[in-house]
């Protein structure tokens, strides 16, 4: 079941065009990826679609309604890219205040179980990590029992272990029933969490698809980079078909190719008695699609 539909949005702040073409619709029980660089219009998409700005033109249903609609408040939550909470507000506080924002609230208590914040109930939002922050925004996103759940760029400034950490969150909020909306320009991040992305540049949509389609439609090249134990002519290796180029990096070669190009380098070193020390194959991936998309390079 289609829970929103996005059709030739446009949005525009004065001059600056940010959303010229983007359509997209998310399904229900998926978590739908938003990709794109800085300033591709990623975050002022999620904002026409939560309601917060109204479009110049195109058509946006969430739900079946209008995102002004007012009864759509507790059926989506938001964590956007850029908020916060005064200093000196207590987890408890944030939690209870929000809560009674809505006619019939989660539970907070539970959330903050579940999302390991139940020992920072008394804690000031000033003092909570990054990571117990990003928590706190996902239990408050999620305070209202929405049906969806926007979160924009909810890992950014987070070290490794608690990138990871949130995304575990993530998956499991998925896990209860929740759809989930996931702004990032993190290439891991959309790989390991998202079932389809919509790649945004410039305010348009330049491919829609799973991750893996999105991998699969590049060129499949390849490049396996090894320490041959013994000089080798460059001529050897391009001679076969699967072989389109040799590069030497003081004593690395770079083999580029496609098809079976690990046969077909590894049949050359035998014949010639030559040992492949510290070999790897290094395949298409997200990061080279955006690229080869976008002409940028994403973060990691």
């Amino acid at each position: 079941m289609t829970v929103i539909e996005v059709r030739n949005l446009r949005k525009a702040y004065g001059d600056t065009l940010a959303v010229r073409d983007v359509s997209f619709t998310v399904e229900a029980g998926e978590i739908f990826g938003i990709l794109g660089p800085n300033g591709a219009g990623k975050t002022t998409t999620v904002e026409c679609v939560s309601g917060l700005r109204r479009p110049d033109a195109g058509v946006i249903r969430v739900l079946d309604r209008d995102p002004d609609d007012r009864s759509l408040r507790s059926d989506v939550g938001v964590q956007l890219q850029e908020s916060g909470l005064p200093d000196k507000l207590t987890v408890r506080e944030a939690l209870e205040l929000y809560a009674s924002f809505y006619a019939e609230p989660a539970d907070w208590r539970a959330l903050t179980r579940e999302l390991g914040l139940g020992e920072k109930l008394s804690t000031s939002y000033v003092k909570l990590s990054g990571g117990q922050k990003q928590r706190l925004s996902i239990a408050l996103a999620l305070i209202g029992s929405p049906r969806i759940a926007i979160l924009d760029e909810l890992t950014t400034g987070l070290d490794p272990q608690a990138r990871r950490d949130t995304w575990d969150l993530i998956e499991s909020v998925r896990a209860s029933g929740v759809t989930i909306v996931l702004v990032t320009h993190f290439m891991e991040e959309a790989e390991r969490l998202c079932d389809r992305l919509a790649v945004i540049d410039r305010g348009e949509v330049v491919a829609l698809d799973t991750p893996a389609g999105l991998i699969a439609g590049m060129d499949s090249e390849q490049r396996i980079r090894f320490r041959p134990s013994a000089p080798i002519d460059d001529v050897l290796l391009l001679a076969r078909p699967e072989v389109r180029q040799v590069t030497h990096h003081g004593s690395q070669l770079e083999v580029v190719g496609t098809g079976n190009l690990l046969h077909a380098v590894t049949s050359v070193l035998a014949v010639n008695e030559i040992i492949a020390a510290d070999l790897r194959i290094e395949q298409a991936s997200l990061d080279d699609a955006f690229v080869q998309l976008t002409g940028r390079f994403g973060k990691e």
